[in-house]
């Protein structure tokens, strides 16, 4: 006992004699700190709450916040979101896709999704994610954020004020690896797998990073919402133009240029489980909350009202398709539900967080019946083969989607439209939405006719007609999806 209060009494004293010995960390220690006022301190708070700039963010404060670094509940919003948009490609959309294609394909389609999971992320991360949030210019950025050097989990506030910027940039790598997969559907079944991966390693940059960049870089070119300077005031909430558009125009042009499937269209080509199809647009209809809500980039009232519209437009649109068939067909079939939900959920996605329920109801309708005449009516007359209807969906949807957006975006549904956009709403801003798709669809039409040229002239892009007879699965892959 003697000896632990003598060591106690050294300790004391040597605590008391270190400022004595420490001069100079005397005097730090003495220096005075600035703390912020109680009135700050709840300033940090509401900011945290309304999803806004600190005043300690200003470039100009003498004040430190004691709220510093990024919101938790609006990064758990968005690690949430991430994870649910992954789920969109990884299941969901792999088993949508391979329950429409023929067994002998199913494997084929799920390594696509797989490879062009991986080989994304490899460009996001070396310089994808720079080149399309980095600010340094309209129509592409530059390179200050290749291998995510600086990409920590303080927010970059040209896009968040809460949100970490490490998790900002996996969440929006999850749009660039769903985007490219999707244009899966309008090829599958007669594309060599090396082909594909080479495909999407070159469009990624000639036509991808380009056009995110170019909606949603801080300096966009048509970033109407949040670049004043912007020289087309188009919005995109969730992706209208970068994600749907840019592939559903990609889609078919690459299944024009491939040709069709041998047989197509005189021999029967029918989905080989609608099971896997049914259960694939159920992780995508899940999925698709991270897709739009997550695009609040926070937990706040613009997620709650995307949530909103996101849910009625696809319900919708899940009734009126199958309900359009019904009356032409005779019978609603359960693809019909399935392809009606996913076409509400594409021409949402450029509306979510900018329309009313109203709005999204009216969406839904249109989804409902006009991608239904396009993959019905359209692909018939002019004969291409688009797979899985990847146009018909994706690029007629995402295309109707950007249109409406600009008739029915509304301050009333998010307050943000009225700081760059008060003149255009309700008024010219459908025309500015027309420029937009015109520009989107040029690119993706003009960059994959060139992709695919090159390729076809480099490597070929389809595999000889005995491995197309055989089958992707075995030829490529060396696996089947089903024995006995």
């Amino acid at each position: 006992m003697k000896t632990i209060r003598s060591w106690l009494w050294l300790l004391v004293m040597a605590l008391h004699l270190a400022p004595a010995l420490c001069p100079a960390a005397d005097a730090a220690a003495a220096a005075p700190r600035t703390e912020p006022t109680l009135e700050q301190r709840l300033a940090d708070v509401e900011a945290y709450l309304n999803n806004t700039a600190r005043a300690a963010d200003a470039p100009d404060a003498a004040v430190a916040s004691k709220v510093p670094g990024p919101g938790p509940g609006h990064n758990a919003w968005l690690m949430t979101s991430s994870a649910l948009v992954l789920f969109m490609t990884l299941p969901g959309l792999a088993l949508f896709y391979g329950g429409l294609v023929r067994r002998k394909n199913v494997l084929s389609v799920l390594g696509q999704c797989l490879g062009i999971a991986g080989l994304v992320t490899i460009l996001w991360y070396c310089a994808g994610y720079s080149l399309v949030f980095d600010s340094r210019g309209s129509f592409l950025g530059g390179l200050s954020f290749r291998f995510l050097a600086g990409v920590d989990s303080s927010p970059n506030t040209n896009y968040s004020y809460w949100i970490s910027q490490n998790v900002f940039s996996m969440y929006q790598l999850m749009f660039a690896i769903i985007t490219p997969a999707l244009i899966v559907g309008a090829i599958a079944e007669r594309m060599k797998f090396s082909a594909v991966l080479a495909f999407v390693a070159l469009w990624m940059f000639l036509v991808y990073f380009p056009l995110a960049h170019m909606v949603w870089g801080i300096d966009g070119l048509m970033n109407g919402v949040w670049n004043p300077r912007a020289s087309i005031r188009a919005v995109d909430f969730a992706g209208g133009t970068v994600v749907h558009m840019s592939s559903g125009w990609t889609a078919l042009i690459l299944c024009l240029i491939l040709g069709k499937r041998l047989g197509y269209p005189k021999e029967p080509m029918p989905p080989h489980s609608m099971v896997l199809c049914m259960v694939g647009t159920g992780m995508l209809w899940v999925g698709w909350y991270g897709f739009n809500a997550g695009s609040a980039l926070a937990a706040d009232g613009v997620a709650a009202g995307a949530f909103t519209t996101t849910t009625l437009a696809a319900a919708v649109a899940s009734f009126v398709w199958p309900a359009a068939e019904w009356i032409v067909k005779g019978k609603p079939s359960v693809l019909g539900f399935c392809s009606g939900a996913v076409a509400g959920l594409v021409v949402v996605t450029p509306a979510a967080g900018y329309v009313m329920p109203s709005g999204a109801v009216l969406i839904g309708i249109a989804a409902g019946l006009i991608p239904f005449l396009a993959c019905y009516r359209l692909k018939a007359w002019l004969g291409y083969d688009d797979a899985l209807d990847t146009f018909g969906v994706h690029g007629v949807g995402g295309t109707l989607g950007a249109l409406l957006t600009g008739l029915l975006a509304t301050a009333d549904a998010n307050p943000n439209l009225a700081s760059n956009l008060q003149d255009f709403l309700g008024k010219t801003l459908w025309i500015e939405q027309l420029k937009a798709v015109a520009l989107t669809t040029l690119l993706a039409a003009a960059g994959t006719a060139a992709i695919a040229f090159a390729l076809k002239a480099a490597i070929g892009l389809r595999p000889s007609e005995e491995v197309e007879t055989i089958g992707l699965d075995l030829s490529e892959h060396g696996e089947e999806a089903y024995h006995g």
